[in-house]
Parts: C-alpha cells; sequence; structure tokens
C-alpha cells in the first residue's frame, strides 16, 4: 500500500481523518478540528493541514482520546481492515484507554436499564413508594 505515488498524495488532515475511518463524514471531521479536539504534531490545527506519514494525531473517540501515528496517506474512503493500515494507535494510548474503560466500569454499578418491565404487584409497589 505505502508506495511513491501515495507518498507524494497531498491530503488534507479532515479527509484523511475521513478516509481512515476515524469520523463518518468530512464535515465531521472538519467540526472536530476547527473545534480545536484534532491535535496534529501537539498543536492544533486547521482542517485543511497537509498529512505526512509519521506525523501524530490526537483524535476524540467516545469518551476517550486517540494518540495515533500516521503510516500512510489516502484520499480515498476505504474498507475499515485497510483503513486501519493508515495508522497506528500508540501504546500508551492503548493503555490509557483500556484504564479508563476498567475504571467506567468499576464505577457502573447500578443498571439504568431493568432486565423486563414491572409486571401489576411491581408497579402498585412503585407507585405507593413515590407516593409516600
Amino acid at each position: 500500500m505505502a508506495n511513491d505515488a501515495t507518498n507524494e498524495l497531498k491530503v488534507r488532515l479532515d479527509k484523511w481523518l475521513w478516509a481512515a475511518r476515524l469520523t463518518k463524514t468530512r464535515a465531521l471531521a472538519r467540526d472536530l478540528i476547527q473545534a480545536g479536539k484534532v491535535h496534529y504534531n501537539g498543536q492544533k490545527s486547521k482542517p485543511g493541514k497537509i498529512v505526512e506519514p509519521g506525523a501524530a494525531i490526537r483524535v476524540p473517540a467516545g469518551w476517550d482520546v486517540k494518540e495515533l501515528i500516521i503510516q500512510d496517506v489516502s484520499e480515498k474512503r476505504l474498507p475499515a481492515k485497510d483503513a486501519q493500515l493508515l495508522y497506528e494507535e500508540t501504546p500508551e494510548s492503548i493503555a490509557k484507554r483500556e484504564e479508563n474503560q476498567a475504571a467506567r466500569k468499576s464505577q457502573s454499578f447500578h443498571n439504568p436499564r431493568p432486565e423486563s418491565r414491572p409486571d401489576k404487584k411491581q408497579r402498585r409497589e412503585l407507585i405507593k413508594f413515590k407516593h409516600q
């Protein structure tokens, strides 16, 4: 996948984020960058920044932040397996995300969604409890 043609390819940061499947649309990628949530080599940048292999990027991913190293450049949106080859996540980032995930799991001791709806007797008890 890495050849002279892709190394000479000039791709905007927002387009690369979209092509690497880190955002669903280019518009979302552009909005993330303009909001200052994406850092390119440790600095906030603009959506038109040209990406280069070897650059470090910080991208929000749900509750966490992924720290990535660009391996290859593509301006076309690739299948998921091929898109993962465009970047490599740093070991520190992986460890931090797993640590945060474990902390979130340990914090969630109550279930906001019950397994089933309450039956008639349980509903009566809930109503009685609420109106005490």
